[in-house]
């Protein structure tokens, strides 16, 4: 299977395994349904947020990328759902900005004026900021405390061929030595042989996959923690006996965790566009529809990709209408349209100018 297509039908999986509402009655974060449960995922905290292609790199700003990320809920879960859909800007949750007063955009955001000004609108969209104007001078609160909404992150990292690994080995020994994420794990469809478990970190998980069998997860071998609360080393450059790492702290390793779950609830999976063609074939997989099917080719696509006038099979048409936002929200704890915690109060009169 094409890795693509492997990933879109593993994160189908999970999300049916771990993430999934239906059936359940959520109670103090949790989903209290083990129906459709992979017994090989036990060990994850179900009722969290899946996201695809997620950059966890500290110091190498984009140089790492993770194919699949899982969020646990954590202990105010329920308090970032009513929040917000969308992903609310770092520069946002990290600024100087309180509840109870205003402050000047330019004082309380550690940016650019432009870029400082976008982050105030976009957190103000998001329902975490209230703009204001005092004096002509742009203002800005919160309108609430940000939760403790998120635990565990565990990276799943997909190489369906192990015969063509690529950078694997590299980018694994990155994960393991930074540890920025609490665990991080190989998921297969090739036979792992004990060989191939040696010339991996031995902190990364190994779960053999195939996800036309009645238990689709085999663990080949189970990961161990990472560290993620202790001092770590990103691989910045990696040649044979000889490594460039940064140091990297644990309040830096704290401040991009935040971001990837952040990042996590607002962009989840499904990150496709079906294609605009006649033979775009919206294709329910464990219980989730609206992947990106093709008739011509038989399979998962790639839209990006694999579909437009260079395709043999390409016949121009509207693409398929598919509601992801809506399917999301129907098979995640994510809420689509969430009623926000925004406060407007009566009299902000005794809001001193800063």
């Amino acid at each position: 299977m094409r890795e693509y297509g492997f990933e879109l039908r593993l994160a189908a999986h999970l999300e049916r395994s771990v993430a999934t509402t239906a059936g359940g009655e959520r109670t103090q974060g949790r989903v209290s349904t083990e129906a459709g449960r992979d017994p090989a995922v036990a060990d994850l905290e179900p009722g969290g947020i899946l996201a695809r292609q997620l950059g966890t790199s500290v110091a190498g700003v984009g140089a790492r990328v993770m194919d699949l990320v899982y969020v646990e809920p954590g202990p105010e879960f329920d308090a970032r759902r009513r929040l917000s859909a969308a992903t609310i800007p770092p520069l946002a949750i990290e600024s100087e900005v309180g509840i109870g007063r205003f402050t000047p955009v330019s004082r309380a955001i550690d940016a650019p004026p432009e870029i400082a000004t976008h982050v105030a609108e976009t957190a103000a969209e998001a329902g975490f900021f209230e703009l204001g104007r005092r004096s002509g001078t742009a203002v800005v609160r919160q309108t609430t405390r940000y939760p403790a909404w998120y635990g565990g992150l565990i990276g799943i990292e997909n190489k369906p061929d192990l015969a063509s690994p690529g950078d694997l080995a590299a980018q694994l020994r990155q994960d393991v030595s930074l540890g920025v994420l609490d665990a991080v794990i190989l998921a297969t469809e090739s036979y792992v042989t004990r060989a191939h478990l040696n010339r991996l970190p031995d902190a990364v998980g190994v779960w053999q996959v195939d996800l036309s069998a009645a238990s689709p997860i085999e663990v080949r071998r189970p990961p161990e923690p990472l560290g993620a609360d202790e001092p770590g080393f990103e691989i910045l450059a990696e040649q044979p006996g000889q490594f460039e790492v940064e140091p990297v702290s644990p309040g830096a390793k704290a401040r991009q965790r935040r971001r990837i779950a952040e990042r996590a609830y607002g962009k989840g999976w499904r990150t496709f566009e079906l294609p605009a063609c006649a033979n775009a074939s919206p294709t329910d997989v464990a219980e989730t529809a609206g992947l990106p099917g093709c008739d011509w080719k038989g399979r998962l696509v790639d839209p990006a990709a694999e579909c437009g006038p260079g395709c043999g099979g390409h016949e121009p048409a509207p693409p398929p209408a598919v509601d992801l936002d809506a399917e999301r929200a129907r098979r995640t704890p994510w809420v689509e349209d969430p009623p926000g915690v925004a406060r407007r109060q009566a009299d902000l009169a005794h809001f001193r100018e800063d």
